[in-house]
This record gives C-alpha cells, structure tokens and sequence, in this order.
C-alpha cells in the first residue's frame, strides 16, 4: 500500500512540475524583456524597434535541440496581451512606461 501511494504522490508532483514550471519560468523571463526594450531605448512609438532588432531571432532547430528552451517570446506574447509591450501600424515593438507602472512589473 505505501509503494502505491508514493507513486500516487510521484506522479502528482509530476503534473504539478509540468504544468507550473514553465509558468514560472515565463514569468521570470518578463523583467528580461523589460530590460531588453530599455536597453535598446524601445520606449516610445518613435524608437519603437521590430521584433528582430530587439533578439527575438527564432532559433534553429540545433541551437534548439543544444540550448535550453528560451521562456522570452512567451514573455513578450504576455506583455503584449496586457498592453505593456504596444504595437505600431508598421508591426514595431515599444514599452509603455505608463501602462507598465499600473502592472505588477512596475519596479523592474
């Protein structure tokens, strides 16, 4: 009965560890893009930059498969549904200062 219910507990932290770990990591990666957008000065609609100029550059399948998993692009996909990260007409990238002081980023 006890080697059952280890396994129980096993496979239960298992799922957890699945399906919650990448959210963390996705969250972590957040305070990186933030950074990434002020380190390019990606602030303003004028010195809006595209994705490329910023380093989401899509990997290759190698460095894929040698690197660990890069948590950044869903990080950005975050802060644009939440308004953080705007979007010119022409498909640039900028940092809403504002919008980010009213968010729970607002002291990165």
């Amino acid at each position: 009965m006890n080697d059952l219910v280890i396994i129980i507990l096993l496979i239960i932290v298992g799922l957890l560890v699945m399906f919650f770990l990448p959210q963390l990591l996705v969250m972590r990666a957040v305070p990186k893009v933030i950074k990434m957008f002020r380190r390019y000065n990606a602030v303003s609609p004028r010195d809006a930059k595209t994705p490329e100029e910023l380093g989401f550059n899509p990997r290759t399948m190698l460095i894929r498969m040698l690197k660990p998993r890069d948590y950044r692009p869903r990080a950005l996909q975050v802060l644009i549904s939440q308004g953080i990260i705007k979007t010119t007409e022409d498909g640039k990238l900028y940092l809403s200062e504002e919008t980010l002081g009213f968010s729970r980023w607002r002291g990165i």
